[in-house]
Order: structure tokens, then sequence, then C-alpha cells
């Protein structure tokens, strides 16, 4: 199966602004494919706002998100890989999820499968 977690910082973040909330992403900095304007990186992560005001063109796909923001009045695009993302949540409030940082992504080349899973049975009870 493919990884929940884009489904879920997607689903999150709708939700927030539903809820007229300002939606943030915590990333891990460091993770590989993490593109992003070093300088405000601290302790190996960022905080970044998504919130309709503050980027644009924002794409929340299925292994990456994208977005142009700016960082101190320069317009940079950012690009983060889903799996490096470590949470999603209001600025207002601080509800959102949090993923684990070692959470293991389904291997796609793996296609060993031990059994095939077995067919539920019904019985007819009178």
């Amino acid at each position: 199966m493919t990884s929940n977690r884009p489904y879920l910082i997607r689903a999150i973040h709708e939700w927030l602004l539903d809820n007229q909330c300002t939606p943030h992403l915590l990333v891990d900095a460091n993770a590989e494919g993490v593109d992003i304007p070093q300088n405000y990186v601290k302790d190996g992560k960022i905080v970044l706002n998504i919130g309709p005001s503050a980027v644009e063109g924002l794409k929340l796909g299925n292994s990456e998100v994208s977005f142009l923001a700016r960082f101190s009045g320069v317009s940079q695009l950012v690009s983060i890989p889903v799996k490096a993302v470590l949470a999603i949540y209001a600025r207002e409030n601080g509800r959102g999820m949090m993923f684990s940082e070692d959470e293991d992504e389904p291997d796609p080349d793996d296609d060993h499968n031990p059994e095939p899973p077995t067919r539920p049975s019904l019985k007819v009870v009178k």
C-alpha cells in the first residue's frame, strides 16, 4: 500500500482552512530532497506557514509539497518530500497531526506477499 501521509496532509490542510486557521508545516530540514532556505532552519527543523496569504501555487502532491514563498522579501520555490513533513497544525491553537520521523515508507519494489489473503466465509444462522 502507498503511504497515507500525503492524504492526511491534504485532509488536515483543508480542515484547518475550513476552520479559519493558518496551516503550518514542521519539516525535517535535513531530510533528503528538502529544498528550503537554510537560513531559517533551527535544530534541523523548519516551520513553514502554508496559508493562502503566505504561499503561491501550493501543491500538496503524493510525493512532494511545493510552493512559492517569500523569505525576507525574496520569493523562493520551496520543495519538500512528503516523508520530510513531520507535522501539520494550526498556528492559532496547535491542533493538527504529527507524523513519526522514522515511519517506514512502503517499498514499491517489495512484491513479497507471503500468503494470499484468505477469503472470508459466512454462515447463515437461524
